[in-house]
């Protein structure tokens, strides 16, 4: 067995059925031996892309995403995509070519030092020197991309590696010293927090992407409904809870639901889980939950009172803690005290709407989410690429499981969107998959379009087409006087006829109601698409200026009476 084959069986070890890569000099001999192994592959038609396939797939499954790219130049456009998933916890392997070790250091053709350039974003790298090292570090990379806080995992295999001759196979765990996750809360902390939540008369939940990761989504409905708490969310917390249901909030934080942003403050306890408490989840800190008792639950000890002063931290996985504490609550009773915060809050919830119109030319980008909301059901996935087109889908689709809302967080990566899609239909090839873009983001991947051809992956691309930037555009709208300096596209290309110059079928949507009748017939006809959806490009979404806090949102709402319908 040479390195490359036992590259290969180490990951059929693992349960990987397909990768997302690109070839080069120094892979040839990997995909050489590639061209006769049972395992997938799906060829993009640029690196970047095949880490966020890798991403996407391990978003909607819950595995481990395996993404392959040469040396040098290829291994740096996985760059983005590795610091995409590092931020957002997704647990990726990324193996990249390496000229050969004699060569390292030199400045050989195409060589670049990328375990140094993503020491920052990656979790832990391997390089081997020697062929027999590759199936420990290939299953030691799989332990520590999921275990724990979940993130990327690097390994640069030199070119003679790949091809030199294994005396053994032998796949044995690689000590890491250090890294030792803990799992199971210390249940004196739990049990302290259960006696937090008795004294509580006005108690909040906060849920992140630590939730959905740990498959606690089950143990935080059951907590929410035991204390009769709301719960919101992060960004990358939607879909913990059923969006629908009474005791959901919506999102917290610059672009939030301004019911929650206007609640936090009023809390008298904020039961936190799996969430980083980032800049655009909290404001300005000093004005962030100034008078709130906080317990914090997190994998991550790092993450805790790194940003926000916490009153009660407990460290292990959410569904452990959470499992615990139920238990703990299991005689509790929620006061009147407590019945009437949630009343008020669920009240307040359904008369304070975001403003939307459903009959406008242009469209308003909030009725062309509610339409996609409607077409589509509970066990659809949505993908989003960064700026507008994203928050717009954070505010009005209504997310009702998890692993069905994909999305960058920490990084805001545009493009990340499309390439995420094709990588989640890939690991959930039953459930209907929508990629919902701006025309800036989509632009960046849109070559992404020949992937889709060549496997047929019945996505359904939408563009929310508005000729500019929206994000930066809107920030300079409303925060610098409407100098809109470089965020207008004076030239863009017939989105209809890009599409269907890669063979994908593509329709253009200017009218309300045209969105959703498209959706439905797609869904039926198990088909890729495009639809090239014409909104209205001033339209503006309500927001945190920088530096406010929490409860100092603009842009217009309205109560439910004066919504048109």
């Amino acid at each position: 067995m040479r390195g490359g084959e036992a590259i290969i069986e180490s990951l059929k070890n693992m349960g990987v059925k397909t990768i997302f890569g690109y070839p080069g000099g120094q892979t040839i001999p990997f995909y050489d031996m590639l061209y006769d192994a049972d395992i997938d592959h799906i060829l993009v038609r640029h690196e970047q892309a095949a880490a966020h396939a890798a991403d996407g797939y391990a978003r909607a499954s819950g595995r481990v995403g395996v993404c392959l790219a040469t040396s040098g130049p290829g291994a740096t456009n996985l760059v983005t995509g590795i610091g995409t998933a590092y931020m957002d916890s997704s647990p990726i392997v990324a193996i990249t070519g390496q000229v050969p070790t004699h060569l390292i250091g030199n400045d050989a053709f195409q060589e670049a030092d990328i375990i140094g350039i993503t020491m920052p974003i990656t979790k832990h790298s391997f390089q081997p020197k020697d062929p027999n090292l590759i199936p420990s570090m290939v299953k030691s990379g799989f332990e520590i991309a999921q275990s724990g806080r979940p993130g990327p995992v690097l390994i640069d295999v030199p070119k003679e590696v790949q091809e030199g001759e294994l005396k053994y196979f032998k796949d044995d765990l690689i000590q890491t010293p250090g890294y030792n996750p803990t799992l199971k809360g210390n249940i004196r902390q739990i049990k302290k927090a259960r006696d937090l939540i008795k004294e509580s008369k006005r108690p909040l939940i906060l849920a992140g992407a630590g939730v959905i990761i740990s498959n606690a989504c089950d143990e935080l409905n059951e907590l929410s409904k035991t204390i009769n708490a709301p719960v919101m969310t992060s960004l990358l917390g939607k879909g913990a809870i059923d969006e629908t249901s009474d005791l959901a909030l919506g999102m917290l934080g610059m672009h939030g639901r301004k019911v929650s942003n206007d609640s936090i403050n009023d809390s008298d306890l904020l039961i936190a889980i799996g969430i980083r408490f980032s800049d655009r989840t909290t404001g300005r800190l000093d004005s962030f939950i100034p008078d709130t008792k906080l317990i914090h639950i997190d994998i991550d000890p790092a993450e805790i009172g790194k940003n926000v002063e916490v009153d009660l931290p407990i460290v292990g996985d959410a569904k452990n803690i959470l499992n615990s504490l139920n238990k703990l609550l299991k005689d509790y009773k929620s006061s009147a005290e407590v019945n009437t915060w949630a009343d008020n809050l669920i009240k307040r919830k359904k008369e304070l709407l975001p403003r939307v119109t459903y009959d406008d030319v242009p469209l308003k980008p909030q009725s062309v989410i509610k339409e996609i909301s409607r077409a589509l059901t509970g066990d659809a996935i949505l993908t989003t690429d960064v700026g507008q087109n994203q928050m717009w889908a954070a505010h009005f689709f209504d997310t009702q499981k998890p692993r069905k809302f994909i999305s960058s967080g920490g990084l805001g990566t545009m493009g990340f969107g499309f390439p995420s899609a094709i990588g989640a239909k890939v690991a959930c090839p039953e459930d209907v998959v929508v990629s919902l873009n701006g025309d800036g983001g989509f632009l960046m991947v849109c070559q992404e379009l020949a992937t889709v051809k060549d496997y047929d992956l019945p996505i359904i691309t939408i563009v929310l087409e508005n000729g500019t930037l929206g994000m930066v555009y809107q920030w300079q709208t409303l925060l610098y006087n409407g100098r809109h300096s470089q965020t207008v596209f004076k030239n863009s290309p017939d989105l209809v006829k890009l599409s269907e110059s890669f063979g994908i079928n593509a329709e253009r949507i200017t009218k309300p109601g045209e969105t959703k009748i498209a959706l439905e017939k797609a869904i039926k006809d198990n088909e890729s698409i495009l639809l090239d959806i014409v909104i209205d490009s001033e339209e503006t979404l309500p927001m945190l200026p920088p530096g406010a806090g929490i409860n100092e949102m603009i842009g217009e709402y309205k109560l439910e009476k004066d919504v048109v319908k």
